[in-house]
């Protein structure tokens, strides 16, 4: 029995790596010819569709299935649809931009370099028409760029300034006996506040004002531009609530136009001097960054473009967070290529682990040794997102960016009250006093806390230096503007942790004219390693190839697997810490 039961197993074993095989080989031959059979076909009178509803990340990524030796191409960032909308604005096929029904995923800063692009492209002459049912704050604020805005009907606009809540559980853990036991330095270190305080501390509600008050100033000033308003007339209809109905919005000049989708459409065709009865041509602007990708220009010299996107955590990274082992990949081989001229480092993180920050920052140092390294900073770049950032040659950040949070601590949960208060008893035995490190049904020892405490002061010492060295400041001027604090990419500016205000593109062309590059290309780094099973997931999209992690964001959404994904992240901190005190969302 025992023999045909192995006969058994071993023939179904077969016959799942045949079907595999089999399956891997038609994905391979999809992927292989994918990069042609995916360019959309090109004609004239072509109006590009601004859908970025899927669109988050500066990078999309670029992936390599190591055991066979295969790389996937990219997927679409932000990065690659600010390229097509440049080369847009001067392709003759390309007559203009529609923005339909946005639902913006981006970051603020994100939205503004999005909105500059537009700017830019309206310069040529071509129409870029808007229409929502409703416009949510951060989609009007994109919106708001077009020549003609539609409003439905019985839409609503919003338009209502920003606003940040911030949590606390300093109650919840007498209560309930569980309890986070904080080591910190940094008096607006206040990713732990929530833990030792039940209200806002003045330092924290300081420069939370400033950074919302530092990024309204931009977009209520950029909104006014484009409708022509002024910001008091802004700030009055922000203030009254006092544009939210479609009448209103047109009275106030937020809009240009109440009407349906259907008329919104006829009035492309008019533009494009079509009959109603016939459908305008349209190109996806993914489809249209992919098409605008395949154009490389012929030049041996490069600037490589190197994303760091995402909670700083170790290992080997993706498009969602960062690991030092794919970036020490990337600029230990970019280090090598003698036509990679110069490297442009894109920050987009709120920081994490201070080891893996260290390591990353290393790996910067040794490459500036050999080429220049300029910073570009996204949404966020602060803490250990500052860290891997201040040894540039320069950094440039937009307005809106989050940056600064030099400061550290530590965080370690404690359950000895919730286990006094449930009968449960434990029993340490040790051959030193130090042997256990840290138990979390014990009180904290006044030893371990001091030995954990030298650890972040340590750290929070050798951050202020990298920072000095890099920034060419001496450590009391650093720690004058550290101290945890978090400060908006104009404010940043002025108290010179950043050089220069501008977004990637900026950036790059500072490379270039540091490298003394007349033509060159950009190449996009890191390459993400992935397992069989990932890349079967990714490229099929059926349930029984996906992780636990795609799994889990398909049956929660996008929105709630991100709350459950910060409970996680707060819950999975190992070591000293180097991480933004808080996140913003502007709505």
């Amino acid at each position: 029995m025992r023999f045909f039961t192995q006969v058994l197993a071993t023939i179904l074993g077969l016959f799942a790596f045949s079907f595999l095989f089999i399956l891997f080989f038609i994905v391979m031959i999809a992927a292989v010819g994918g990069s042609e059979s995916d360019v959309k076909p090109l004609t004239d009178n072509t109006v590009i569709t601004l859908d970025l509803n899927d669109l988050t990340n500066d990078y999309g990524g670029k992936f390599s299935f190591k055991d066979f030796g295969f790389t996937d191409e990219e997927a679409t960032g932000l990065s690659d649809v600010l390229e097509g909308l440049k080369n847009a604005a001067t392709d003759s096929q390309i007559k203009g931009i529609s923005i339909l029904n946005s639902n913006l995923n981006l970051g603020m800063a994100q939205s503004k370099s999005l909105r500059d692009q537009l700017v830019e492209f309206k310069k040529s002459g071509k129409f870029i028409v808007a229409y929502a049912d409703s416009y949510a704050q951060k989609d009007y604020y994109l919106n708001s760029v077009a020549d003609t805005i539609f409003l439905n009907p019985v839409g609503e606009l919003e338009l209502k300034g920003l606003a940040s809540e911030v949590m606390y559980f300093k109650d919840f853990q007498e209560k309930s006996g569980i309890k986070m036991e904080i080591i910190r330095h940094g008096k607006y270190k206040s990713a732990v506040e929530p833990f030792l305080n039940n209200e806002m501390s003045p330092e924290n509600r300081e420069q939370i004002t400033s950074i919302l008050q530092s990024v309204w100033q931009v977009i209520v000033q950029d909104i006014a531009t484009s409708r022509k308003l002024s910001i008091e007339q802004i700030n009055s209809i922000a203030e009254n609530l006092s544009g939210r109905t479609p009448e209103k919005a047109l009275e106030l000049k937020l809009i240009d136009k109440i009407a349906y989708e259907d008329e919104y459409h006829n009035g492309i065709k008019k533009a494009l001097k079509l009959p109603k009865d016939e459908d305008y041509k349209t190109i996806s602007i993914s489809d249209y960054a992919k098409n605008n990708a395949l154009k490389v220009p012929v030049s041996e010299d490069a600037i490589a473009v190197v994303y760091a996107q995402g909670i700083i955590w170790g290992g080997e990274g993706d498009e969602t967070y960062v690991g030092e082992q794919s970036l020490k990949r990337a600029l230990g081989s970019i280090r090598k290529d003698d036509n990679i001229k110069a490297v442009v480092l894109r920050i987009d993180s709120p920081g994490g682990s201070a080891l893996t920050s260290e390591l990353i920052w290393r790996e910067v140092t040794l490459t500036k040794q050999k080429k220049p390294v300029i910073v570009s900073m996204g949404n966020t770049a602060a803490s250990g997102g500052y860290y891997i950032a201040c040894g540039a040659n320069r950094i440039f950040a937009e307005p809106t960016t989050i940056t600064g949070s030099i400061g550290v601590f530590g965080q370690l949960p404690n359950l000895a009250q919730l286990s006094k208060n449930l009968g449960i008893k434990s029993q340490l035995v040790q051959t030193h006093k130090n042997a256990a490190d840290y138990s979390v049904f014990e009180p904290i020892q006044d030893n371990f806390k001091e030995v954990i405490t030298q650890s972040i002061e340590s750290v929070y010492g050798t951050f202020l230096k990298r920072v000095a060295d890099g920034r060419k400041m001496s450590i009391e001027q650093v720690d004058a503007v550290a101290q945890g604090r978090v400060w908006s990419g104009a404010d940043a500016l002025k108290v010179g942790l950043i050089d220069e205000m501008g977004g990637l593109d900026k950036a790059i062309a500072y490379a270039a004219k540091l490298s003394k590059l007349k033509t060159y290309q950009t190449v996009n780094y890191p390459e993400y390693e992935i397992n069989f099973r990932d890349y079967l997931g990714s490229q099929l999209d059926l349930p029984i190839f996906y992780s636990q992690e795609k799994l889990l964001q398909k049956t929660l959404g996008t929105e709630n697997y991100n709350v459950i994904q910060q409970l996680r992240n707060s819950q999975s901190r190992k070591g000293i810490q180097a991480i933004m005190p808080f996140e913003l969302k502007f709505k």
